[in-house]
């Protein structure tokens, strides 16, 4: 188990102790007693040293008078073992793998909520800037070199993008525009390809710009998906939220980026801003 899932489970069995402590039951052994449970189980539990499951949470809860905090607990319970999945794990065989995974994901949710500072959502990007960004992933994690393939997964997502009633709302920061993968050829490909994309009804754009009043200090990039999960990346590990509460803060810091966000034709004038540095820029 990772650090990270071990001190998750430690802080569930911090919640299930103040639980017990609130409803007026002094040591473990008495909340054993009432439960018909072990003593050793309780003080498992508490401190982090055995897995919950979800009767065990629905009896804890049950016997201390917290039934409504079940639904998050259990989501805990059942991600606790999930919370973090190392990247070199998921990339042993490849990048293609981790595209694949992304997949069923997407053909269950509907409606998507993507945030990030720096680069275009994978499934806006056009074929050129998907593979640049994988062979920066192949070269950092030094991993198998299935970029091609890996690619195609990536933009296999964009047929959501036009199939059933999905909703994409995207808010990227202006950064995202100048963040130079592949060079000026690649970069305007990829800012025509946004130019298109804001055409389609079910897909809302917005751009921060650079010196845009911040709401909320910018943070992870992050990815929702309806209100059942979030994925966010750093460079060692890919963090996955299920439990509402924490859902629901995810939620909160969207709404808070989407009100320092430009649409329509503030994005456009930005994108053209885009191009024209590109059109100066140098070429080899």
């Amino acid at each position: 188990m990772s650090t990270q899932a071990q001190e998750a489970r430690e802080a569930l069995g911090a919640r299930l102790r103040g639980f017990r402590r609130d409803a007026g039951f002094a040591s473990g052994r008495a909340l054993a007693r009432a439960l018909g449970w072990q003593e050793s189980k309780v003080s498992r539990l508490e401190n982090g040293k055995q897995n919950a499951s979800e009767e065990d949470i629905r009896t804890w809860c049950a016997a201390t008078g917290h039934d409504g905090e079940i639904p998050d607990l259990i989501a805990t319970v059942r991600h606790i073992d999930e919370l973090w999945l190392e990247w070199r794990r998921q990339l042993a065989t490849g990048a293609e793998k981790r595209q694949q995974a992304a997949i069923p994901v997407y053909s269950k949710t509907k409606v998507f909520r993507i945030w990030h500072p720096t680069v275009v959502w994978g499934t806006l990007q056009t074929a050129e800037y998907a593979a640049q960004t994988l062979n920066q992933v192949r070269d950092f994690y030094e991993i198998p070199d299935d970029i091609e393939a890996a690619t195609a997964k990536r933009l296999e997502r964009q047929q959501y993008l036009y199939r059933g009633d999905r909703i994409f709302n995207v808010v990227l920061a202006e950064q995202a525009l100048y963040t130079n993968f592949g060079g000026a050829e690649v970069m305007k490909g990829q800012l025509d390809r946004l130019l298109a994309v804001m055409r389609l009804a079910r897909l809302s754009l917005g751009i921060i710009p650079r010196a845009a009043p911040m709401r909320l200090w910018p943070g992870n990039s992050f990815s929702m998906f309806d209100d059942k999960l979030v994925l966010v990346e750093t460079y060692s590990a890919e963090f996955s939220v299920t439990q509402p509460r924490e859902i629901e803060q995810y939620a909160k810091a969207f709404a808070l980026l989407q009100q320092s966000a430009v649409y329509g034709t503030a994005v456009r004038d930005l994108i053209f801003a885009a191009l024209q540095h590109y059109d100066r820029m140098p070429t080899d």
